[in-house]
């Protein structure tokens, strides 16, 4: 019996060696589950220095990495790994920011039939939603937020969270 067929009848997997990680999730072993749902600010991970580093090999069957800067890492049987990270750029964080900060303002307003409030919220509301998702929003959604809080017929136009957050939708979309 060859020593693959061995691992495979016994169950278990040869471990994960990483020489050096700077986020994400690994896992190993019967059943393993590894998920990264991280929201990270900036640019790519910069890769810390390795020079000179030995990554011991794992056993057989088993993942051998030198340097893993995110993402999902699952070794072994029924193994399953999920990198549902976001990247956000400062840009992104700044208008979430702006936005709770506005979001946190709806609520004194009255509902009112042509005063604009509720269709600022429910625009604050999928932007705030899609940037925690996917670091992005659709330009349309920002774009039509952005002309709700510009105009003199939205009664939350003239709040200072209210310019702050199309001061940001204008810095997001560049």
């Amino acid at each position: 019996m060859s020593e693959e067929q061995h691992v495979e009848q016994s169950g278990s997997s040869g471990g994960v060696s990483i020489g050096a990680m700077t986020g994400g999730a690994v896992a190993s072993g019967p059943g393993a589950n590894a998920e990264d749902r991280s929201q990270r600010v900036g640019g790519a991970d910069a890769v810390p220095d390795v020079s000179g580093l030995t990554v011991p090999a794992p056993a057989a069957g088993g993942v051998s990495i030198g340097v893993l800067t995110g993402g999902a890492v699952a070794s072994g049987p029924d193994a399953r790994a999920v990198d549902a990270s976001v990247r956000m750029g400062a840009s992104a964080r700044q208008l979430l920011e702006a936005l709770a900060e506005l979001r946190g303002q709806l609520p004194l307003f009255a509902r009112v039939e042509g005063n604009g409030v509720s269709e600022v919220e429910q625009e604050v509301t999928a932007v705030h939603t899609s940037l925690q998702e996917s670091g992005t929003a659709p330009r349309t959604r920002l774009e039509r937020l952005r002309g709700l809080l510009r105009s003199s017929t939205t009664v939350v136009s003239g709040l200072a969270s209210a310019v702050a957050v199309v001061q940001a939708i204008e810095q997001f979309l560049g």
